[in-house]
């Protein structure tokens, strides 16, 4: 009689130390665990394999990727309920050296070993990000290829995971029942006049992604812009974009690193979902170039996702899936950090709005995009890729909605020795 999952039901609580949350079906048709709600699927061994070889967040997602992790019903539901093992463990928790010090957890993981058998390591998903030397180094180099591992692959796809308005950041939302295209073009409103965009001005759009804080900012406010991305598939959509509108006469879109943008000054900058990318050790240095490329007196909207402090900020770890098959050398700073390097750059932080709703909001809707067109989703790019976004953007939602990580839009000026910032002084004024 087919008794696998059970047998996995048996083994995960005795890993995890908990009964096991959701309900399983193996390999061999078996099913075990609650019979309500939704059902995670090991469709081969090969799953528990990867799991031996790389234990933890990595091995999950290699096997979630190459499809032998699967699940049938609501993903949220599953991620919500299978959060605290895998994301939301305790300071306290054991680690799995410590674990295997223990006698039960010893015996469970050799009956884990038999179970996977033949014990070969399989091969990584050939989405995974393959590494040459050092960990986040943010080289021109290694930034070029990180950029490029995450954003080229595929317009197509992206349009129909982001619609329209094709902008790949926190939209902002008026209420739940408006479109996206509505909330992503309201926040670009509201950039645009955070920035008191006006007729003749000079914008640099840093990470202009497909253009379109480039082409809103021209049509609307009548500005010329500067947009420099390092993805050459972004760069082309965006051109073909802007001649579509009339706008090349005032939008220029440049494969460029921000380290070689050399013809400021610029009246003001937007960095929407960019410096996330820029990495900790070069923060400070990415704030200071910005800073120099403004003319006294410019505005800076910076707009970044941001994570909670830990008690001990030396020991923060880059989350394995989204640096393996995301964003590789992503990383997220609290923002009192963010702040704190603007101020150190020579910037006036004026504002500071947190959006960590709108950005679930704004997950949902791109989830539900690929959802609905999933097969072709996945013949646009490969069925791992479409899997990597449908889990990471599903994941991220709750991460938002639950407070593990948000987002803010920080507005900082280049205050002239005068001291005369040129903001008004209700500074909201622009909601």
């Amino acid at each position: 009689m087919p008794d696998a999952a059970l047998r996995l039901k048996s083994l995960a609580e005795q890993l995890l130390g908990a009964p096991l949350p959701v309900r399983l079906r193996a390999w061999d048709g078996s099913e075990a665990g609650p019979p309500d709600g939704p059902t995670l699927v090991v469709r081969s061994r090969r799953a528990l394999r990867r799991l031996m070889w790389k234990p933890g967040e990595l091995g999950l997602a290699r096997a979630w990727v190459a499809g032998d992790l699967d699940v049938e019903g609501d993903l949220y539901a599953v991620l919500d309920r299978l959060a605290e093992f895998i994301w939301e463990r305790d300071d306290d928790a054991k680690s799995l050296r410590e674990s295997l010090r223990e006698p039960e957890f010893r015996a469970a993981a050799r009956s884990l070993v038999a179970l996977s058998a033949p014990f070969l390591p399989p091969a990584p998903p050939p989405e995974e990000m393959r590494r040459r030397g050092r960990l986040h180094l943010h080289t021109k180099g290694s930034d070029r290829q990180a950029i490029s591992h995450h954003y080229d692959v595929g317009n197509d796809f992206y349009e129909l995971v982001l619609g329209p308005s094709m902008v790949y950041s926190c939209a902002y939302w008026e209420s739940e029942a408006s479109t996206l295209e509505d909330a992503q073009r309201d926040k670009l409103e509201l950039i645009s006049r955070k920035l008191a965009l006006k007729p003749g001005m000079r914008l640099l759009d840093v990470g202009c992604g497909w253009g379109s804080m480039a082409i809103h900012a021209a049509r609307e406010h009548g500005v010329t812009v500067v947009g420099v991305t390092l993805s050459q598939e972004q760069a082309a959509y965006a051109r073909k974009r802007i001649a579509e509108e009339g706008l090349t006469d005032r939008i220029e879109i440049r494969v460029q690193d921000y380290r070689d943008v050399r013809d400021g000054p610029y009246d003001a900058i937007s960095s929407i979902g960019m410096a996330e990318h820029v990495g900790s050790e070069q923060y400070l240095e990415y704030a200071r170039d910005l800073h120099a490329l403004l003319k006294p007196g410019g505005r800076l909207l910076n707009h970044q996702i941001a994570r909670r402090p830990q008690a001990d900020e030396s020991s923060y770890e880059v989350d394995e899936f989204i640096d393996a098959y995301v964003f590789p050398d992503g990383e997220l700073a609290p923002v009192g950090t963010t702040v704190g390097l603007l101020e150190r750059a020579g910037f006036e932080v004026r504002d500071v709005e947190a959006i960590r709703e709108h950005y679930a909001l704004t997950l949902r809707r791109w989830v539900a995009n690929l959802e609905a067109r999933w097969q072709e989703g996945q013949r646009l790019t490969s069925p791992g890729r479409a899997r990597i976004w449908r889990l990471y953007m599903a994941a991220s939602a709750l991460s938002f909605e639950r407070n593990r990580i948000g987002v803010n839009q920080v507005l900082a000026v280049k205050t002239p020795e005068a001291g005369t910032s040129g903001l008004p002084l209700r500074a909201r004024e622009w909601t």
